[in-house]
């Protein structure tokens, strides 16, 4: 694959990414670009990071950026786990078993974009766990690997707010929208987490439908086959000895699901909030070592039972697999973390998306024209502001209030919102994931770069964006309900 763009290595366009956040803080503390924060009515100031005292916090902070990353210590607890599942052969059998004797790509294909927009129930889990193995998956039935990777990114990032079930991000969303609606007199409605159910329900197939449609159609055919350094063993039968392994381990980590639910879900759940909810419990918080803790589990159970593992040392061989791909991505991690913090400790962020917020409103247009831009505006906005609940906790307080007196219900203002912050997922470089991202691709090819994601990418944010914003319009011309 080679690369026409000629974009530097990752870890080197993060460093210019740098340079350009310091060069604008500087432009914008000269010029004193300065904004009002919606909800405390604090001044927010870019901070130029020029400045003596900046120098010193960068200084000071340098190494405290690169260790609060984060990522990192997600990514590498969660491979450690993914490591020994690999290593030991579990991830191979299942596919091995699955796949059988006549490889089916359309259903693989399928699997993994489901799999990728319904991964946000569990968080971020996607990001890091989906890919590799979406890798191997499209490999085993005779597909490029980083069509795997990119198939299950695009469906990770941009299918994050649609799901069939209830998700760790709605509850969320449910909760600022409910308090910055509480700001406008007479409002005495409950905005709950499945305000926006039935829409987001129908987007998971759309959605779904869209990615399958470029995957096929264009993502494929461009890439062709892979003939990297990476190679994989044809398709073996297991043998029985394999089969009754799998059936040992699959069983095994039954068993574990059903601990970590009565944990959860029983009357003496422990892994429960201390007020019986399920936000910012111990479930959730700690649900990617769960994860990571139970394919450990069967991957170890696999090994020792099909004769691959026969010490510890080779569970610790397990561990420190996914450490030679981790390299890469620590290298890239480091620089991506100065960027993050030189980009928060500026507030260039917030000040140009307040900024932009105050322009938008300055139109003076129908209630369906205003909602259609403010798509628009959370899709650029998201290109240098990604996280989702951070981003919606000041732009509600904006948005909600205004749109309110227009006659636009809250839970309508958090659905648009929701489109624009999900389809643009797969083109920001600021993405807390994207060094891992590249880390994964450059597994398979070396030369990969920000560039090269780009241009595979940016089909799929440009169809799921117009096609999911005309599903918004017949939604709203049509008075359905968003959700319960």
């Amino acid at each position: 694959m080679k690369n026409k763009w000629r974009m530097p290595h990752p870890a080197t366009m993060f460093f210019l990414l740098t340079l350009v956040i310091v060069f604008f803080s500087w432009i914008f503390d000269i010029y004193g670009l300065n904004v009002v924060h919606p909800q405390t009515g604090d001044e927010i100031r870019v901070q130029s990071l020029l400045s003596p005292e900046s120098i010193r916090w960068l200084l000071r902070n340098v190494v405290t950026n690169f260790t609060g990353f984060v990522p990192l210590g997600l990514v590498i607890v969660a491979l450690f786990g993914v490591g020994v599942a690999q290593h030991s052969g579990f991830i191979g059998a299942c596919i091995r078993r699955g796949v059988r004797k006549r490889p089916n790509p359309r259903r693989i294909i399928l699997w993994v974009i489901f799999l990728g927009v319904l991964s946000n129930v569990l968080g971020d889990a996607g990001y890091i766990i989906l890919l590799p193995i979406a890798a191997t998956l499209f490999y085993s039935v005779g597909l490029h690997p980083i069509a795997g990777i990119i198939t299950a990114y695009v469906s990770v990032t941009c299918g994050y707010s649609a799901n069939i079930m209830l998700a760790t991000l709605d509850p969320l969303m449910a909760t600022i929208t409910q308090d910055a609606a509480l700001n406008t007199s007479r409002f005495s409605e409950n905005i709950g987490p499945l305000s926006n159910y039935y829409f987001m329900f129908v987007s998971t197939f759309l959605i779904a439908g869209i990615i399958y449609f470029v995957t096929r159609r264009h993502l494929l055919p461009i890439l062709g086959e892979y003939n990297g350094n990476i190679h994989a063993e044809g398709y073996k039968p297991l043998s029985r000895k394999e089969r009754r392994a799998l059936i040992i381990s699959l069983l095994i980590g039954i068993l574990y699901l059903i601990v970590i639910l009565l944990a959860t879900f029983s009357p003496w759940g422990i892994l429960r909030g201390v007020n019986g909810g399920l936000i910012r419990s111990p479930f959730i918080m700690g649900i990617l070592f769960l994860i990571s803790f139970g394919a450990g589990l069967m991957g170890m159970v696999y090994g020792f039972a099909s004769g691959r593992y026969r010490t510890d040392a080779d569970v610790i061989e397990g561990l420190i697999e996914p450490m030679k791909m981790l390299s890469i991505y620590l290298v890239i991690a480091f620089f991506a973390a100065q960027m993050f913090a030189c980009l928060e400790y500026s507030h260039l962020d917030k000040c140009l998306a307040i900024g932009g917020a105050d322009i938008l409103l300055s139109f003076d247009i129908s209630n369906m024209g205003i909602l259609l831009l403010f798509i628009l505006f959370t899709a650029v906005i998201n290109l240098i502001m990604v996280s989702s609940t951070t981003k919606w906790a000041f732009m509600a307080f904006i948005f909600v209030p205004v749109f309110q007196r227009l006659g636009i219900a809250p839970e309508l203002t958090q659905c648009a919102y929701r489109i624009g912050d999900s389809s643009t997922n797969a083109l920001t470089p600021f993405l807390f994931y994207m060094p891992l991202v590249l880390s994964y691709m450059q597994y398979y090819e070396r030369q990969v770069s920000y560039g090269i994601l780009l241009k595979y990418t940016w089909r799929y944010s440009v169809y799921i964006l117009l096609v999911w914003t005309l599903l918004f319009f017949l939604w709203y011309i049509s008075g359905l309900p968003l959700g319960l």
